[in-house]
């Protein structure tokens, strides 16, 4: 069953302060390892990078410049929310079964984390790489009191990629109201069940500056 990625690497960085898909990491544009990942993962046929807007002969130049264009099949640019630059990646896809959405800033993605995930979107229609949470959860009011604590065993917190059956997903991403701020999202409100596959802690997502020599130290490792 074929299976194309979307690459989302559209977003504002306002957290990082810089653009997190072009931060050097070991000196390799970070939006670099996202890509030779989904290019060596024997269950991806084909890409589609999704970039911000008026930036796509940029991306596609970053891409040939360090060989990732294997399995590049298009880059476009993306909307105002994660939701449109889905929907445009989606709309690039192809012909295809399933969509494995990844966030372009979650590097240090393996390519056999991918295949697994795919393999567990292929059994149950939808899935997910995830890890369980380590810490105590708290929940807390508006004004910054502890109002619960969940019970830890329940708790994962969710990564990319996320694969979908693409019929499924174009159609519930069409009849969408409001914004997610994952993909799973779409689906728990329609009542479709999304399976967990255990992912690993290593796959970081760039998110504030703290994140960038914690990366470089897993990559480091794995050079080894």
């Amino acid at each position: 069953m074929a299976c194309c990625a979307l690459i989302l690497a559209a977003g504002a960085s306002t957290r990082m302060g810089v653009p997190k898909q072009e931060i050097p990491l070991l000196g390799v544009p970070a939006l670099v390892y996202t890509l030779r990942a989904f290019e060596q993962a024997d269950s991806i046929q084909r890409i589609v990078l999704v970039c911000p807007p008026k930036q796509e002969t940029h991306y596609r130049e970053l891409a040939d410049h360090w060989h990732c264009t294997g399995k590049l099949a298009a880059v476009v640019p993306g909307g105002a929310t994660r939701q449109q630059s889905a929907a445009a990646g989606a709309a690039a896809a192809g012909e295809c079964d399933f969509l494995a959405v990844q966030d372009g800033a979650r590097v240090l993605t393996l390519p056999g984390e991918i295949d697994c995930v795919v393999e567990d979107a292929q059994k149950y229609g939808a899935s997910a790489l995830a890890v369980p949470v380590k810490d105590t959860i708290k929940v807390i009011s508006a004004d910054g009191f502890v109002t619960d604590t969940p019970e830890r065993s329940t708790l994962w917190s969710v990564q990319t990629p996320q694969v979908f059956c693409m019929e499924k997903y174009c159609s519930l991403l069409t009849a969408a109201q409001g914004d997610f701020t994952d993909d799973c999202q779409l689906f728990e409100r329609a009542g479709v069940p999304v399976h967990l596959c255990r992912g690993s802690y290593t796959n970081l997502k760039l998110t504030t500056p703290e994140d960038i020599p914690a990366a470089e130290a897993i990559l480091r490792a794995r050079e080894q």
